[in-house]
């Protein structure tokens, strides 16, 4: 709980600071965020290495394609729910917005060109805020409801954004679980999207 803090108080300091400094425009219109994001990857990835990685998996086994299936099963679901109490999104849009597993970008892009703007937002702000609370929530979500949570959590960001804390609060062995995961659900995103939209 208490790195949670540290990172919601990094962040909170970090758009103030954004708000009243005055920094050059290469530092802020770069891509500098994503290879920090880059290099943290990276050393998760030095630590499963270190721990033989090939071992892990055999342990693993055909186990590991029952995450993400939980996760499409589970956000679709989730989604399409939640639609029946919003007056002004239709399931097919919720489903949709849904089908983006915290992968923001790629996903409001999507959902812009085929239902508007304001789909695109909520797709925009909705995968967004799983990502932030996966990463705020993430000692609560292992404690409540166990490893796997948090990368269920996660979504597509479990194999890069996410990953150092899963890696922290799951443990080194579940990072494993988090990119088959990540991987599985980036690529799914414009598929289903597109399925559900069309």
């Amino acid at each position: 709980m208490k790195s949670s803090l540290i990172i919601l108080a990094f962040f909170v300091i970090g758009v103030f600071t954004g708000l009243f400094a005055d920094f050059p425009s290469f530092l802020v219109n770069s891509d500098i965020t994503m290879y920090i994001v880059y290099v943290l990857v990276f050393f998760v990835g030095v630590s499963i290495g270190s721990d033989n990685v090939m071992t892990v998996f055999k342990q693993v086994g055909l186990k590991i394609i029952i995450v993400p299936v939980c996760v499409v099963v589970g956000s679709l679901a989730g989604s399409a729910a939640i639609s029946l109490f919003l007056n002004d999104v239709p399931i097919k849009e919720a489903m949709a917005i849904g089908s983006g597993f915290g992968y923001y970008s790629l996903s409001s892009i999507y959902i812009t060109k085929l239902s508007g703007e304001t789909f695109g937002t909520i797709a925009l702000l909705s995968n967004l805020m799983r990502e932030v609370l996966t990463i705020l929530a993430a000692p609560l979500l292992v404690k409540y409801f166990g490893n796997l949570s948090l990368i269920a959590s996660g979504g597509a960001t479990s194999m890069d954004t996410t990953l150092p804390i899963v890696s922290i609060y799951s443990g080194k062995k579940y990072a494993i679980y988090a990119l088959f995961n990540g991987v599985v659900l980036t690529i799914l995103v414009p598929i289903l999207v597109t399925f559900i939209l069309t």
